[in-house]
């Protein structure tokens, strides 16, 4: 681009979806409240997720950001009570208590003993035992849940494939807030790790589910007959989802931001 001496360079005007947050003073705390302008949006509207931990206020086609953080303002309370029922973080670390395929364990550091995680019978219920220096727990453990993740979908993707007669790709796990599991056009399937902390009907469900899309990539009618077909019964397990699957993002080796 060519530019007349003597005249300064246009600046390109900001694009009108990208909004100026709004910070709120919340016990104590900043609270930011990202905003995002949708333009099928009919009115303003607040999201506080369970899963990211943050709060989204949705901004209408014609909506300002002066009234995007007047009605932010206005809803402060509500964003507080929101916020305050949101569970606490669960660290994996020595003390914590894990669900592993659905049961409570409880973390213990051995630190003189070598290895790295396994499992023993407990008083009050089995043990998570984590060896080497306390710096480096966390992460065992993690490690530890993710590999368990792997081979638990790797054995129930290859059953529900053999039912099926269908092939099936690579299997990755990632750490997904808006989805548990998919499967591409390829094969290829992919997992949140935190499917080993449910219980194991609602890992295979999932398993089941990501399978069946090698026959129907869609959710219609016949894929649903699919699911049923590999996975009988599958609706108590979506119910589990619904009403436990946001708790399952409790846990991580880090303390939230």
């Amino acid at each position: 681009m060519l530019f007349r001496p003597g005249r300064p360079a246009a600046r390109p005007n900001p694009s009108p979806d990208v909004l100026a947050p709004v910070v709120l003073s919340i016990g104590g705390r900043d609270v930011t409240v990202t905003l995002r302008r949708n333009p099928r949006a009919l009115r303003y509207t607040l999201r506080v997720r369970a899963v990211e931990r943050d709060v989204v206020l949705t901004v209408p086609p014609r909506g300002s950001v002066i009234e995007a953080h007047a009605f932010a303002h206005r809803y402060r309370d509500w964003i507080a009570t929101r916020l305050a029922r949101l569970p606490d973080r669960v660290l994996l670390q020595p003390g914590a208590r894990i669900p592993l395929r659905g049961v409570e364990h409880h973390i213990v550091h051995r630190p003189h003993l070598r290895g790295t995680v396994w499992i023993e019978a407990g008083e009050d219920g089995p043990l998570l035992c984590v060896a080497g220096e306390a710096p480096h727990v966390a992460r065992r453990v993690g490690d530890f849940l993710k590999r368990e993740a792997k081979a638990d979908l790797t054995i129930a993707s290859r059953r529900h494939a053999a039912a099926l007669e269908v092939a099936i790709g690579r299997i990755t796990l990632r750490d997904t807030a808006s989805r548990w599991g998919s499967c591409s056009s390829s094969g290829a399937l992919s997992y949140s790790w935190r499917l080993i902390l449910a219980p194991p009907h609602v890992l295979d469900y999932l398993a089941a589910h990501e399978v069946a899309h090698r026959r129907e990539m869609n959710h219609g009618p016949r894929f649903w007959a699919t699911v049923k077909r590999l996975c009988p019964g599958y609706e108590r397990a979506e119910a589990w989802l619904r009403s436990h699957g946001a708790s399952l993002h409790r846990y991580g080796e880090r303390a939230a931001r």
